[in-house]
């Protein structure tokens, strides 16, 4: 248990995107249940944002963002190096100042805890002897997919990733992966090599500790071998940050309010379709087309969360985003809305099924909330995320797309009869979704496998200083 007579005050870095800053506010929330306190990093732009969904007046968390000279975020044309270049300067001073500011003062940091993607947040730790510890934000099994590609397999695993009916097996891991299931940037093909260098750097500072701590968003029973496949980490399941009893962050900080919880509230159960790609995944307007004919064709209630068009360039010229043709026969059967707050949203006793990207945060909530999913990934570990659904956890199905990379009406809905409809199916991953719901919510309760690795982390770190 933690010491309440020294109360460790914690740093927490996170990379400023959503994707990071949810799972981000819900670890401090809950190290300050145990009696910590925490300090949140990240940049100014995040922190603007969050301001204005009721996040930043918790007891026990204080904020102290950084100008990265980005103030309206990262936006489509600028130079991402640049941005990236400009995080890790201006962030790693901020913190150095924050540090040593906080020892003269005779107020101490206690840990530092940063999210993937700000490797010079752990490097300014090191520097400064500063225990720390990586949050991990996607699951254990990416995390040893990344960790042997950098380890002696990279020529393995980028050799075979555009064979789709080739399989990759790695030591410790009981799955076998083909080049769709495994995360874009370890593709012979991948173009994002500033991505992949971060990664790399990432487990090039680990490499340096002597026993790096990793903290995990996932639990023991959903992911058992992934934790223990790497013997030189202790990966750390500390999972599922978020679930729908935690609400003292106001929901989701990035919250826009509608009306959709009493429409959610006036259908039956099990009846709605919920549709998200999270909020960077960027569809094509054919794709657009493809998912909105396949819901007319349905027929069941949904509700859509489709982001505000925007300006987009095409030939040089800047133009607004096309509309989706059938947008106004899908408003007769459904809700479209801008943003909505999911957990509310997968909480709700109207859900039937989940299409969604299978970005981690989505997936995870989806298991915790036991909804069943159609899995539609598109980048970065989503294929990963989309197989471990319909292969392991057998909570989903993943839809095929065709050979210009689009996934058709009658597949869409193809997937959508099965999950809502088939009985044999159907009733089968709906029975898979309560079991992991079920197991999720017992591992983060007090007493639960999360718990009690959470506490032994901070009863660790607290005793290193």
């Amino acid at each position: 248990m933690v010491d309440l007579r020294r109360r460790p005050r914690f740093l927490l870095v996170a990379f400023p995107v959503q994707g990071h800053i949810n799972p981000g506010l819900h670890f401090a929330k809950r190290i300050i249940s145990i009696g910590a306190h925490v300090t949140f990093v990240t940049a100014l732009s995040a922190h603007r944002r969050m301001s204005t969904g009721g996040s930043t007046t918790v007891p026990g968390l204080s904020f102290a963002p950084f100008s990265d000279g980005y103030e309206d975020g990262f936006k489509p044309g600028v130079d991402r190096e640049h941005y990236l270049s400009e995080i890790s300067r201006c962030g790693s001073k901020h913190l150095s100042d924050l540090i040593l500011s906080g020892a003269g003062d005779g107020q101490p940091f206690t840990g530092l805890v940063s999210t993937i993607f700000m490797p010079w947040a752990l490097e300014v730790a090191h520097e400064l002897q500063l225990p720390s510890a990586l949050l991990w934000v996607q699951p254990a099994a990416v995390f040893d997919l990344f960790f042997y590609f950098f380890h002696g397999y990279g020529d393995l695993i980028k050799n075979n990733s555009n064979n789709p009916s080739c399989s990759i097996e790695l030591p410790g891991l009981p799955l076998k992966f083909t080049g769709p299931e495994l995360p874009s940037f370890l593709h012979a093909s991948n173009t994002d090599i500033l991505g992949l260098k971060i990664f790399e750097n990432q487990f090039e500072l680990l490499d340096k500790e002597k026993n790096p701590k990793v903290l995990v968003n996932t639990f023991d029973g959903l992911e058992t071998e992934a934790l223990r496949s790497i013997r030189k980490f202790n990966l750390i399941g500390i999972g599922p940050l978020n679930i729908p009893s935690d609400t003292s962050f106001g929901g989701d900080p990035f919250q826009i309010s509608e009306d959709y919880k009493e429409w959610l509230d006036s259908k039956p159960k099990r009846s709605v379709i919920y549709v998200s790609f999270g909020s960077i995944c960027v569809l094509s307007n054919p794709q657009m087309e493809e998912i909105g004919r396949a819901l007319l064709d349905f027929g069941s209630p949904f509700l859509w969360v489709m982001r505000r068009k925007q300006k987009v360039q095409e030939n040089g010229k800047e133009k607004e985003e096309e509309e989706v043709s059938c947008r106004e026969e899908l408003e007769k059967l459904g809700k479209i809305v801008p943003w909505c707050s999911q957990l509310d949203v997968l909480s709700n006793t109207s859900l039937g099924c989940f299409v969604t990207h299978c970005g981690w945060n989505s997936t995870l909530e989806s298991l915790v909330c036991g909804v069943p999913m159609v899995a539609f990934p598109q980048r970065v570990e989503q294929g990963t995320n989309a197989m471990l659904v319909e292969d392991v956890w057998k909570t989903g199905l993943r839809v095929k797309a065709n050979k210009e990379g689009i996934v058709e009406r009658h597949e869409i809905k193809r997937c959508l009869e099965l999950v809502m409809e088939d009985e044999e199916i159907g009733e089968k991953i709906t029975r898979n979704a309560k079991k992991w719901k079920d197991l999720g919510r017992e591992a983060a309760m007090e007493g639960g496998s999360s718990d009690k690795n959470l506490k032994a982390f901070l009863k660790m770190i607290q005793e290193k200083v």
